[in-house]
């Protein structure tokens, strides 16, 4: 009885929010909104027994995407004239999608009625009853450890990749000297004049 009523609060509250976050006229209110859908996301993984899928929705999505999205909004100087311009010229665009994502989810509905069979031959084969994080760390580790390091190593080159082009030196570009800067006596980046009236300062 209370996973049911934790199943219907998630779920309000998550479609509830994901309207929230398509009308809200302020994108700051926006992405606030995401969150809070992300959030009670994870909380319907969770009711699964989807823990890992959990997880990841908070650490990822809410830790850095949303909040990145967040800061990138604050930044920005959104023009809602001209957003509201091109509304009507775009609408049809915007509804022939809405069709196409209404068909698939039509579709998955459909073809998740029809995977009972599949569900019951796959619990099957399974022994004794494993925890998702612990069965994925099993499968990584084991069956694809080599793939897993592979994508850890290209990672690991892109990253260096990154700093060597960031950090390379350029002629165009005046280095910072900090030993230089520490040994700088106040004499010498200071100096006292007194102009007459009228006159200015001398560049």
């Amino acid at each position: 009885m209370i996973a049911l009523l934790a199943f219907y609060l998630f779920a309000t509250v998550t479609i509830t929010s994901a309207v929230l976050v398509i009308f809200a006229r302020n994108p700051v209110h926006s992405v606030l909104w995401l969150i809070l859908a992300f959030f009670n996301a994870a909380g319907l993984m969770l009711l699964v027994g989807a823990e890992f899928i959990a997880m990841l929705l908070v650490i990822v999505y809410v830790g850095a995407v949303a909040v990145l999205f967040l800061f990138v909004v604050m930044m920005l100087d959104v023009d809602f004239s001209s957003l509201r311009s091109g509304f009507t010229r775009n609408l049809p665009f915007g509804l022939l999608i809405a069709i196409v994502l209404l068909a698939e989810i039509v579709i998955a509905m459909s073809a998740a009625r029809s995977g009972p069979a599949m569900v019951q031959a796959a619990t099957a084969t399974t022994a004794r009853p494993v925890p998702n994080i612990e069965a994925l760390g099993i499968e990584l580790y084991s069956r694809y450890l080599l793939p897993f390091e592979l994508a850890g190593l290209i990672l690991l080159v892109a990253m260096i990749g990154a700093i060597v082009l960031t950090h390379r030196s350029r002629g165009d570009a005046r280095g910072q000297n900090a030993s230089r800067q520490i040994g700088r006596r106040p004499q010498d980046a200071v100096k006292n004049l007194q102009p007459q009236v009228g006159q200015g300062m001398e560049l």
